[in-house]
C-alpha cells in the first residue's frame, strides 16, 4: 500500500532514519489502528459503536505498552533502538487515560510500527502485532 500511495501522489523517497520518533509514532498509530480495525471488522459484522469499543480495547496506550513489553526480547536491535527513541521522545500531548510510563511505552510501540511500515517491512509488522495480541489473549505476557 505504501508504494501505491507514494506512486499515486508523487512522493519523494526519504530516508526513514531521518524521521523524528514522534513522526514514526504518528504514522505507526494510524497503521496499527488500521490493522486492528481490519481485524475487528473481519471477525464480526457489528454496529459501529460495538466495533469502536472492540477496537479501543486494543489501541489504547495501556494495551500497546503491554504488547511492547511482552515483545521486547523479540525485537531486532534496530527495532529496539527505534522503540527506545520513541519511548524517550518528549510528546507534545499528555496521556488521557494512561499512566505516563504506559504512554511513553505506547509511543515507542507506535514508532516501531511506523518504522516497519515506512521501510516496507509489513510482514514483520504484522508478525509482531499478531504475536503480541496472542500473548495478550492467552495471558502469558508479563511485565
Amino acid at each position: 500500500m505504501l508504494d501505491l500511495i507514494k506512486t499515486s501522489f508523487g512522493c519523494e523517497e526519504r530516508d526513514v532514519r531521518s524521521y523524528s520518533p514522534l513522526t514514526l509514532a504518528y504514522i505507526g498509530d494510524g497503521v496499527y489502528d488500521l490493522v486492528i480495525r481490519t481485524l475487528v471488522v473481519e471477525r464480526a459484522n457489528r454496529p459501529p459503536n460495538e466495533l469502536h469499543k472492540l477496537t479501543s480495547a486494543y489501541v489504547k496506550a495501556e494495551m500497546q505498552a503491554k504488547i511492547i513489553v511482552a515483545l521486547k526480547d523479540e525485537l531486532t536491535e534496530e527495532e529496539a533502538q527505534v522503540f527506545k527513541r520513541g519511548r524517550n521522545a518528549k510528546p507534545y500531548t499528555t496521556a488521557k487515560n494512561a499512566t505516563r510510563a504506559d504512554y511513553h511505552k505506547a509511543t515507542g510501540f507506535e514508532a516501531v510500527m511506523g518504522y516497519l511500515y515506512l521501510t516496507g517491512q509489513n510482514q514483520r509488522m504484522l508478525e509482531l502485532i499478531r504475536h503480541g495480541l496472542e500473548l495478550m489473549e492467552d495471558g502469558t505476557a508479563h511485565e
